[in-house]
């Protein structure tokens, strides 16, 4: 399995995505990048422990038909509570995921959120992780989509695998949010999409 690889990846330009919710700003840089900032309060969540519904965060998206893979790196420079990047999946305002970093309890936690009605929520802390360019990967093949990340050159890890119908319509890209302040600015280094990872786990 060679998740990631840029065999068969090929950079997706950021005019082609269509924004979910529009940022307060967003600006291309000199060197290809892209910087967003998202409204204060800005969220995506359903129902599970909180009690609300929030479905306002910038979301820059592109289609994800079966057999393809999304990548989307971004530099992990932020550090206030819940502040959050990565990639979303979106169907519909009661079936996505997003799949990214968040800073909680004082740390950059890796992980990811799966809607359907209700919000779960899975982390895993990565301290060293911070001020690091970071990848999150989101394959899409039969009926799962496999999540995956990693900083810089290292290793990719399994983050989470959630069930997606193989003939339900998505669309996918990056995606930012600052549930808990304004200011927040994410730069965005990367776009790419590819084929589908070939298996779940590494072979040999």
């Amino acid at each position: 399995m060679d998740a990631g690889s840029n065999g068969g990846n090929l950079d997706v330009d950021w005019a082609e995505g269509r924004w979910l919710h529009r940022p307060v700003r967003s600006e291309p840089t000199l060197d290809g990048g892209l910087l967003v900032e998202p409204g204060a309060g800005s969220d995506f969540w359903r129902h599970t422990s909180y009690g609300f519904v929030h479905d306002d965060g910038p979301a820059l998206l592109a289609p994800l038909p079966g057999g393809t893979a999304v990548e989307v790196d971004f530099r992990l420079d932020y550090t206030e509570q819940f502040d959050q990047a990565g990639v979303l999946v979106r169907v519909d305002e009661r079936n996505w995921v997003k799949a990214g970093v968040e800073v909680s309890d004082g740390q950059p936690q890796v992980g990811a959120v799966v809607t359907r009605e209700f919000s779960d929520w899975s982390v895993a802390p990565v301290p060293d992780w911070s001020g690091r360019d970071v990848t999150v990967r989101v394959s899409r093949a039969g009926d799962a989509l496999t999540v995956r990340a990693r900083a810089g050159g290292e290793p990719w890890r399994l983050v989470r695998v959630a069930p997606l119908a193989p003939d339900a319509e998505a669309t996918a890209g990056p995606y930012c949010c600052a549930p808990s302040r304004a200011g927040l600015v994410v730069r965005f280094t990367g776009w790419r999409r590819g084929p589908a990872d070939a298996a779940l786990h590494p072979s040999g």
